[in-house]
């Protein structure tokens, strides 16, 4: 099943027909909102507000563990992700989408970034954390739709909730080579590869960031709202596309990641512990 995070702005998804609604704990808390158990064209998905109804948390305060447990548990094996972006690249132009590739974390150790911990010893690869299957497919989508879209981007995570400064902003787009900054794929797209489902992202561009010498192009709430909704409409257009096709099967080194990642063995395991890591190794 797809599971689909909307961000800022998208607390719900039109023309879902809802089934369900999950309003669940996990050993790590509540997720984000209830997330929403439905059909959508013709697919069986999750929906999940990633910053909760009437949006209630900032970045660091989402619960990333709680969601993408929750998702997990409820048969999520793909995420489809939607965050609104600053673009650090004059070619990505505000109300483009883009789809990430590659993190860059620039986040300050407020967020709890692992499932592993207490106890539990695992290190998951990381080299290319988006799915290239998932990916495809979304590619595959937006040709299908003559949708422009930019590929192989890399995201640079900063904390927030302030906008960066200018000199970050030029260590983005320099020393760091990212092309889009936001503030809450990481540890988001991480926790996806350590649950062992095929996650992407599909960002929104709302701005050019700070870098340009011209203020009147620096990210603002003003210029979001006024780009942002135009520019989900066709990312929501891109997801229904999505779900018209038959999903590519998920790479083993995903849907397989914890086999070689944990390095404590089972007997050293708490029993509660054992509960949720089964859930995560399903």
């Amino acid at each position: 099943m797809l599971g689909v995070i909307g961000g800022s702005g998208l607390y719900a998804l039109d023309g879902l027909e809802i089934t369900k609604e999950h309003d669940i704990d996990t050993p790590f808390g509540k997720p984000s909102a209830p997330i929403i158990e439905g059909v959508y064209q013709g697919q069986s998905i999750l929906f999940l507000s990633r910053h909760g109804p009437g949006h209630k948390f900032l970045p660091h305060e989402v619960n990333y563990r709680a969601n993408i447990f929750a998702l997990k548990k409820l048969g999520a094996r793909r995420i489809f992700s939607l965050s609104a972006v600053g673009s650090l690249r004059e070619d990505i132009k505000p109300g483009d989408l883009a789809l990430v590739s590659q993190y860059f974390d620039h986040t300050r150790g407020k967020r709890d970034y692992s499932f592993f911990g207490n106890g539990i010893v695992g290190h998951v690869s990381m080299a290319c954390p988006a799915c290239p299957a998932l990916a495809g497919d979304i590619k595959a989508a937006a040709k299908s739709l003559g949708q422009a879209l930019h590929t192989e981007k890399t995201y640079g995570c900063v904390e927030g909730p302030r906008f960066g400064t200018r000199a970050e902003s030029f260590f983005l787009r320099g020393a760091a080579g990212c092309d889009l900054v936001g503030m809450t794929n990481v540890p988001e797209a991480f926790l996806a590869r350590e649950a062992q489902i095929a996650y992407c992202a599909v960002a929104v561009v709302t701005d050019y960031d700070c870098w340009m010498d011209d203020p009147a192009q620096h990210v603002s709430v003003e210029q979001f709202f006024e780009i942002y909704g135009a520019a989900m409409k066709k990312a929501t257009l891109l997801l229904a596309a999505l779900l018209k096709t038959e999903l590519t099967e998920t790479p083993d080194d995903i849907r397989q990641s914890l086999k070689i990642s944990i390095l404590t063995p089972d007997e050293n395991i708490r029993a509660e512990q054992k509960e949720w890591l089964e859930i995560l190794r399903a």
